[in-house]
């Protein structure tokens, strides 16, 4: 079996520059907020936060005056973002 690897590189204008940093970065936010909320359930009740508790969340954060930039980017980054993969994050508690 021959295998095969493609190299991309890719040069975005500026305004697709913007719109990926602020994406990346609300990404970021909502993963951090999601795993910060998944941490102190455990600690403080220990019970588990579910995918459709943490989409809840999201839909909460994205309602919230300071938060109103994440209504710029797509859902779909922040909804994946703010999944911390459930099963792995147990398995280190």
């Amino acid at each position: 079996m021959v295998e095969k690897a493609y190299k991309f590189r890719f040069y975005p204008t500026l305004e697709q520059e913007n719109l990926l940093r602020r994406t990346l970065g609300c990404v970021r936010l909502v993963y951090n907020k999601a795993l910060a909320a998944r941490t102190q359930t455990w600690y403080e009740h220990k019970e588990r936060v579910s995918y459709k508790q943490t989409s809840a969340m999201l839909t909460n954060w994205k309602q919230q005056e300071d938060l109103d930039f994440l209504t710029e980017v797509s859902s779909v980054p922040l909804q994946q973002g703010g999944s911390p993969s459930t099963s792995s994050f147990y398995q280190l508690l």
